[in-house]
């Protein structure tokens, strides 16, 4: 199928005009004033924004965690991420300590294949580096198109790794073009004010927020610097939150190094007075918690130094009667946050809407930077001849709420019941097929692809 899209205002993360864009089959052919050729759709986006799909690279589907599972699946998930504009997402998977990065990207692939709606890639989560660990690592980025590794500084027992491992898994990952995420808090510190909170009966919400001071990220972002400045591997911070760690990180440019920094869209637009709200502040628990008014200006300010590169939002869902298992204690609270629909709405209306970002910006932050950082620039991305026609068109001036009852993400409550957002997404084409229009999904299960990516050099 053919489609041209006719007058829209072309923005991508550099350009801003006026034009057509003709769609061959998954690709855009053409960009171009008054374009003839004919389409077996013509779509008039006269008065609308035209911009390239966002990419979220930072998502957890049908993620195990606390004995439960994240409430969305491959399919509600990539589908409710398409309806807000996303078209690609990155999730990860996550090794059980014990077994095989293989065995862990198995698991995944039996979740998410066949079942997505939107485009997706991994990221591998490397929880337990040994020997056998590290003979896989060449074969996930030459042959599976894995290219990026997180790593966690906190969740001991489960999750984090110490600084052995993580020295060891750099070396191995710099060597055949890979990348380090990684989600820096001290752990340990992080543990003893849990424990400490919990001996003294402190046991709502707010005292998730009280046991991860911005101490423990600051900390943890400047020590991961390090380590990656030592090992030379490329290095990206997941979800920072806060002034201290960007400062971490502005730290390290003076050796003229440079990390990677995504922050999330909760961070810039929400604080940690919600957790006052008695057990309702569960909705907002997640690791790192909310932050104060003072680290959101940080945060703004580093998008537009570019220090902050990526705004994505660990969207990570439970329903509310998963979020009572830690009624009676907050470190029984499965931590995360629905947000996978709202990211570019709300980023374009609190940002490029009340001045804070340029337009340009707006998608760099949102789509570019990531696929340029992960492997999947210029296929993704950007809008451009041989790029995928992943395609969202806006109406920059409409308004609307954000509210539980009208999204399509598979929980029920939001994060943002009664927001009002000016700006509205009107349609949006993945690889060229018409994917969402008048808020209708006219894509089917299965249609996401699994996109392998390219190796990455630390650089955009």
């Amino acid at each position: 199928m053919s489609i041209l899209i006719k007058n829209g205002r072309i923005i991508t993360a550099s350009d801003d005009y006026v034009a057509d864009i003709y769609i061959e089959g998954e690709q855009i052919k053409a960009i171009g004033t008054n374009l003839p050729h004919q389409a077996d759709k013509t779509i008039d986006a006269t008065g609308l924004l035209a911009m390239p799909g966002g990419i979220d690279p930072h998502v957890h589907l049908e993620m195990p965690f606390m004995g439960t599972f994240s409430s969305d699946t491959y399919e509600t998930g990539t589908r409710a991420a398409l309806y807000g504009g996303t078209t690609t997402v990155i999730d990860f998977v996550l090794q059980t300590q014990g077994n095989s990065l293989q065995s862990a990207l198995n698991d995944w692939k039996g979740r998410s294949t066949g079942n997505a709606v939107g485009d997706y890639s991994f990221h591998m989560a490397v929880t337990d580096f040994n020997e056998d660990t590290r003979k896989e690592i060449q074969h996930f980025i030459d042959n599976e198109g894995i290219t990026s590794f997180k790593t966690f500084m906190a969740y001991k027992g489960a999750l984090m790794i110490d600084d052995r491992q993580m020295v060891g898994l750099m070396e191995e990952v710099k060597k055949h073009g890979g990348l380090i995420n990684v989600h820096a808090t001290n752990g340990d510190m992080i543990d003893y004010l849990i424990a400490k909170h919990k001996a003294e009966g402190k046991l709502s919400p707010l005292y998730h927020y009280l046991s991860q001071p911005e101490v423990t990220e600051s900390e943890a972002s400047g020590r991961f610097a390090d380590l990656a400045n030592y090992t030379g591997c490329p290095g990206y911070i997941v979800h920072l939150t806060c002034e201290g760690a960007l400062n971490a990180v502005r730290q390290a440019t003076n050796r003229n190094q440079h990390v990677f920094v995504e922050t999330c869209i909760q961070y810039l637009i929400l604080d940690a007075s919600l957790y006052e709200r008695d057990f309702e502040g569960a909705k907002w628990v997640m690791s790192p918690p909310l932050r104060e008014k003072k680290d959101q200006e940080t945060l703004w300010a580093g998008i537009n130094q570019g220090v902050v590169n990526v705004v994505a939002t660990d969207h990570c869902p439970f329903m509310w009667e998963q979020k009572l298992m830690g009624k009676d204690d907050f470190s029984k609270i499965p931590n995360g946050h629905p947000a996978i629909e709202n990211r570019m709405e709300l980023l374009f209306s609190e940002g490029v809407q009340k001045g804070k970002i340029s337009l340009n910006k707006f998608v760099e932050v949102s789509s570019t930077n990531a696929a340029k950082i992960f492997g999947m620039f210029p296929k993704k991305g950007t809008l451009g001849v041989g790029s995928d026609a992943d395609i969202v068109l806006w109406d920059p001036t409409e308004k609307h709420q954000l509210s539980a009852a009208t999204h399509h993400m598979n929980v029920d409550y939001s994060g943002y019941e009664g927001w009002e957002i000016t700006g509205k997404i009107k349609t949006v084409l993945l690889r060229g097929q018409i994917a969402i229009d008048q808020n209708e999904c006219l894509v089917p299960k299965g249609y996401g692809q699994f996109i392998k990516r390219n190796k990455v050099n630390g650089k955009i």
